[in-house]
């Protein structure tokens, strides 16, 4: 499977009869798969059947999905509310008999009050309507395929850029495996200089104590555990590469290991080179994980 990011966007156009509407999905990072969606009056029985849609094809991120619909007003008709018309009349009465010799009212007069005359929409038919919604959820499936699409060419932009990391923490790992530092002469002959300056500082150190300084000092001075779980990390996120599919939440958890290898081998490190490529592998673990939580 192929890796997909989190964020996208998508803009697609339809048409049915006498309606005209545009989809617009945004999608950006998310914890969870959160689908908001804005639909217009008469379209908001549409929404579980959509967000179910949706849930089949994204696993995370934060989606806005918003609906512009129009509709032609080709078949409306100026209609006279009733209601509206009473009221007016009963204030012209009531006017006229406060004002006895003012003008009567013209019909143009009455009719310019507002709401009297009104724009009034055809009953939908059922059927139309049901081939209308039916025709806008086809559209969104339309635009969320194209959403999904935009998501998947990203992520194969941060599945390169994330290989690229990986082969530079294997390959500070390998250089740190080769420093002669790490050679178990220089350990022997570090660790031994380490002792003669405590022995020095503490003439009358306690042999059991000695003992334990010295297991102590040859403890801070192995790297060999960090640099192997820097190489089975490395193998570990090349083989969730492989497998593709929503694997952010796996591979942020990955990123976190390699920092913790990464900042225990510069607490141990007594060496410059050592702590140099140890400064290396957390610049290069902030990058890989600021790309792994794009990943969907």
């Amino acid at each position: 499977m192929a890796l997909a990011s989190m964020t996208g966007f998508a803009r697609v156009e339809g048409s049915h009869g006498g309606a005209r509407w545009t989809w617009e999905l945004r999608s950006v990072n998310g914890k969870n798969l959160d689908l908001r969606l804005r639909l217009p009056a008469g379209m908001e029985e549409l929404e579980a059947s959509l967000k179910a849609r949706a849930g089949q094809v994204l696993a995370r991120g934060n989606v806005s999905a918003n609906l512009s619909l129009q509709r032609e007003q080709g078949g409306a008709v100026l209609a006279v509310n009733e209601a509206a018309l009473e009221a007016v009349l009963r204030a012209i009465q009531v006017l006229h008999r406060r004002l006895p010799d003012a003008a009567p009212p013209t019909l143009d007069g009455i009719l310019a009050h507002k709401g009297v005359l009104e724009l009034v929409e055809p009953e939908e038919d059922e059927s139309e309507r049901a081939a209308l919604q039916t025709a806008v959820s086809e559209s969104f499936d339309t635009a969320l395929a194209a959403l999904v699409d935009m998501r998947l060419s990203e992520g194969a932009t941060i599945a390169e850029v994330l290989d690229g990391h990986l082969n530079t923490i294997a390959a500070a790992t390998m250089a740190a495996e080769a420093l002669p530092a790490r050679q178990l002469e220089a350990i022997k002959a570090r660790l031994k200089a380490q002792l003669e300056d405590l022995v020095a500082a503490v003439p009358a150190l306690d042999p059991q104590r000695l003992a334990q300084e010295a297991a102590l000092l040859a403890t801070k001075a192995d790297v060999r555990e960090e640099l192997d779980r820097l190489s089975a990390h490395v193998d570990a996120a090349r083989k969730l590469l492989a497998t593709g599919g929503p694997i952010g939440r796996k591979l942020d958890f990955l990123a976190q290991e390699f920092n913790r290898e990464a900042n225990t081998l510069c607490s141990k490190s007594n060496d410059v080179a050592l702590t140099a490529i140890g400064l290396e592998l957390k610049a290069v673990i902030d990058q890989l994980r600021e790309q792994v939580q794009n990943l969907e």
